[in-house]
């Protein structure tokens, strides 16, 4: 009996060395396509997966993203009013992506353990009687707005190397 609990252990073992391995080769990859592509849209808080979600979100037909507005939206951080009576709230929109929901979620908690200005704003708005997750929306909704300037900048040097090309 002992030497099935060694043998699947190993078999186990094994296959989880190899696939660290080959998720650490697929995200080496992923780092050189958006440097490539968009190297300012990675930054310390935004790492490489987060930022190619966004442009796997923003897509090829960046002409549709009128505005920021319309990124945050796609996104899903775009405030839905969801008042009651005197309460005045907002949601986040729900029938969106999801993944790039989660990667804007990810930079937001990243900020917020690390990023002194965050904890100071995080803090500011629990003072004025907001909760922690609609602070966290907010800072989502913020970094929606820093992503899809990033996207655009890129986008527009793109253009520009086209046209003198």
């Amino acid at each position: 009996m002992e030497s099935a609990y060694r043998i699947s252990l190993k078999s186990l073992t094994r296959r989880y060395l190899e696939l660290y391995d080959e998720i650490a080769d697929l995200d080496t990859r992923i780092g050189a396509i958006v440097d490539e592509l968009a190297p300012d849209v990675a930054r310390p808080s935004i790492r490489h997966t987060s930022a190619a979600e966004h442009l796997l979100t923003a897509g090829d037909n960046l002409e549709r993203l009128r505005s920021e507005d319309s990124f945050a939206a796609l996104c899903g951080v775009s405030p839905v009013p969801a008042s009651s009576g005197k309460v005045i709230r907002h949601r986040l929109k729900r029938g969106s992506d999801r993944a790039a929901n989660s990667a804007l979620h990810i930079i937001a908690i990243a900020r917020l353990r690390t990023d002194p200005k965050t904890k100071a704003y995080v803090a500011k708005r629990i003072a004025e009687g907001h909760s922690k997750l609609d602070a966290i929306r907010s800072l989502k909704r913020y970094t929606a707005r820093e992503v899809f300037t990033l996207i655009m900048r890129r986008q527009k040097e793109i253009n520009q190397t086209r046209i003198t090309a």
